[in-house]
This record gives C-alpha cells, structure tokens and sequence, in this order.
C-alpha cells in the first residue's frame, strides 16, 4: 500500500475543494505572468493563500513558462510545527493534495540520508505548512515531477548546502520556502524586506539576519549556492500583508525570487516596489538548468 503523507492545511491556507484549487491557482498565474529565463531556483513565501499566493505566482509563473523540462522539485521550507535537528525528510512515497498525489523521489533521499545532519522525521511533516502550500503550484506548473521534502531546524546554511550539492544531478528545480519580516508595522517591514531583497540580488547572504526571514537557513544556503556557482538572483514581487488584506499595524513579508544563470537576459520584475507584475502570456526565455562547476573562490 502506497503510503502517502496527506494534506494537513487544506481548506485553511488553501481550498479543500480540487476544482476551487484549480482555478484560484491558474488565476494567480495568469494575472502574474513573468516571463523570464529558466529559473534554476526559486524562493517563495508560504502564508495562507489570500496573502501571500499572488506574490509566490511571480515566481512560479516562471516555472510554468518552462515546466516540461523539469523532472524533480527538491522543497527546502523551515519547520514549524515540531522541533527538527538538522534536516528533515519524509519516509512517504508520495505527498497528497486535493489536486492530487506527488510521488516522492526515494532514490534521492537516500542518496542525501548518507550525510549525518539527514534523518527521516515525518511528525516533523505531518502538520507543516511551508512545504505543503507550494505544491499546488508545482502541480499546476509543472506536467509531471517527483518530489524531495526538506525541512530545515537547527541545521547550519553550510550543511543545507551540503544536501543540495548532492541532489544538484539532473533536470530539477529548487524552490525555497520563506517569509521575510514578521509583525513590524508596514513602513518598517517595507524598508527591511526592501534591504533584504537587495542583499538577495547581490547574493550578499552575509547581509541577511535571521530575523529577515523565517526560512533563513534555507534561503542563505542558496545564495551561497547561487555564488559558488556564478548565478544572479533577481527580484520578481516584495509585498506584505497589509498590501493583500491585513491590517498594516502587524505585517508578514512577502517576497519571490529567482535564482537564474549569469549569462540569461533578464526578466520582467516588479522592481521590489510592492506592485504585482502586469498580466500577460506566460513566456520562456533561454537558460541553463544544470548547474556549472564552481567558481573559483566561492564559499
């Protein structure tokens, strides 16, 4: 029997209903757009659809545009809801949503449980929503992929690195699940989501503090990835809370990214002023999906 990890926040930060799903997704990609070149990675928030889903579309609009030529997702998100040590992964075979079941890719995580900072812990993913919430994207996006779940505790950016250099084989996407700031109030939470994005551009992951974003270690372990392999991070969407519905005396930062190769053109952006991408035909621009070999002197 097929032993499969269920979807713990259907129907609260996303709808229950698969048809609703469907169409509220598809919506927020086509109202996105974001053409741009093949991302190698992505970096996308994980709050309750109605406020942060129109800034993660930025990005995965992108994807879409491109999504034949992905065959894997390996999802790096931070844990919420259980105390993790090191890196967590999941003993299913597949993860389920009310769009259906993602086979998990079991050849991979044995391949990253050989480093000892990786151990199965799936209470650690029974409630968690930071992984959950992007896979409707990716199943929209993408026509067929297996999937790698990670979620991040006390492991260092290093040995997040670690990992993703060893599943850094094929045809896949990385996409990391963070929010930025939490509970400022709007002005002070634009200008810190503002310094992080711009230290995001610069791969200047030194810049970035743990309180930036909830999914620090994740995040700084790919702009250390991005940088030791000569690739450029570009800003697609930063908005907050009180731009989607919330009040704005306590907000949660949003933001998406991509992480792309050097030598692509650039995609359109939404210049990190809080406004979404304007609406048109999703569209695919020429890039590399494979990693290069380091750089001399990356860390």
């Amino acid at each position: 029997m097929l032993q499969v990890r269920p979807p713990a926040v259907a129907g609260t930060f996303y709808p229950a209903e698969p048809e609703e799903l469907r169409a509220m997704v598809r919506e927020y990609l086509a109202a996105a757009g974001s053409p741009g070149p093949v991302p190698i990675a992505l970096i996308v928030p994980h709050a309750g659809y109605p406020y942060s889903a129109a800034v993660a579309a930025a990005a995965y609009g992108r994807l879409a545009a491109c999504g034949a030529a992905f065959r894997r997702a390996v999802l790096v998100g931070p844990a919420h809801r259980a105390p993790v040590r090191g890196v967590a992964t999941s003993s299913a075979q597949a993860f389920a949503t009310p769009l259906g079941t993602v086979t998990v890719d079991r050849s991979a995580i044995t391949s990253i449980l050989t480093l000892s900072r990786v151990a199965v812990d799936d209470a650690a993913h029974a409630s968690e929503h930071s992984l959950e919430v992007q896979l409707p994207f990716l199943q929209t996006a993408l026509p067929d992929f297996s999937l790698v779940p990670l979620l991040v505790g006390d492991a260092t950016p290093r040995e997040v690195l670690e990992v993703l250099e060893v599943l850094r084989d094929g045809p896949e996407t990385l996409v990391v699940s963070t929010d930025l700031s939490h509970y400022l109030d709007y002005g002070a939470a634009r200008r810190l989501d503002l310094a992080t994005s711009r230290a995001i551009e610069a791969l200047q992951s030194e810049d970035i503090r743990p309180h930036q974003a909830c999914g620090w270690t994740g995040l700084v372990a790919i702009l250390d990835l991005a940088r030791r392999h000569g690739l450029r991070a570009e800003t697609l969407d930063v908005r907050n809370s009180g731009d989607t519905g919330g009040p704005r005396h306590k907000v949660v930062g949003y933001g998406a990214y991509a992480v792309v190769s050097r030598h692509g053109p650039p995609g359109r952006r939404s210049q990190a002023v809080g406004h979404p991408l304007p609406g048109g035909t999703i569209g695919c621009q020429g890039g590399g999906l494979s990693l290069p070999e380091a750089v001399s002197g990356s860390p």
